[in-house]
């Protein structure tokens, strides 16, 4: 009777290692609702190729996370917010003569991040010099850079869990700064670090370093935009 020597014979695989539950999926993406995770594509296989054959609709609110696609948690106070301080740096570029260094994407602007992520910041600010010729490329669907500032306004449907997992994604991909905005609190985290931050209230200023030079902005002048 022959012998297989059991160093020569492969372990069998670990077959929980094949086996996902939604629960998993739900906590791998930081905690958040079923309802926000589409399932075809199953979660764990989605590409890039499949968010972009979504419906328009679709696509504009869902972003692509560990080859999952998710559907972004927004409502009208946080893109309302988000555009207000669109409005404020576009009225800064005007005053200043400065128009042009940096270009601008809103809550439903793709943008790609390590790891073949493809996120949707409410606001994502590209220093112009940092862009493929200078600009968004028109011929794209997804910016093919990461942002230099990223903001990101809270939403009711947002776990703790899920914005440490994109602030992490975020600085991995070279994200320098990002405003963390919480509307119930009235008060802005600026990061500069996944795990860095100050806290900014009502009566402070906000400012975006070097990343625009000059730009200031008070808490309350931003939330009150807004009411």
């Amino acid at each position: 009777m022959s012998m297989v020597s059991s160093e020569l014979t492969p372990p069998p695989p670990d077959q929980t290692a094949l086996i996902e539950t939604m629960a998993d999926v739900l906590d791998r993406l930081g905690g958040i609702a079923a309802e926000r995770v589409l399932t075809r594509p199953a979660p764990g296989t989605a590409t890039e190729a499949d968010l972009l054959r979504l419906p328009d609709e679709t696509q504009k609110i869902c972003e692509l996370i560990d080859n999952t696609l998710v559907v972004k948690a927004v409502g009208a106070p946080e893109s309302e917010l988000a555009m207000n301080l669109v409005g404020f740096l576009k009225i800064f570029l005007k005053e200043m003569g400065t128009k042009g260094i940096i270009r601008i994407l809103g809550p439903d602007g793709h943008t790609r991040y390590f790891g073949g992520n493809i996120r949707m910041p409410d606001v994502a600010v590209f220093p112009r010099d940092e862009l493929p010729d200078g600009r968004i490329p028109k011929d794209k669907q997804v910016c093919p850079v990461a942002p230099a500032w990223a903001v990101e306004v809270l939403s009711p449907g947002n776990t703790k869990r899920e914005i440490e997992k994109k602030l992490t994604t975020f600085f991995d991909s070279g994200v320098r700064l990002v405003w963390v905005v919480d509307l119930k609190r009235r008060i802005v985290r600026v990061h500069t670090t996944a795990e860095n931050f100050t806290e900014v209230g009502e009566g402070d200023a906000l400012g975006a370093g070097d990343i625009l030079p000059g730009f200031t902005l008070t808490v309350r002048e931003w939330f009150e935009e807004s009411e």
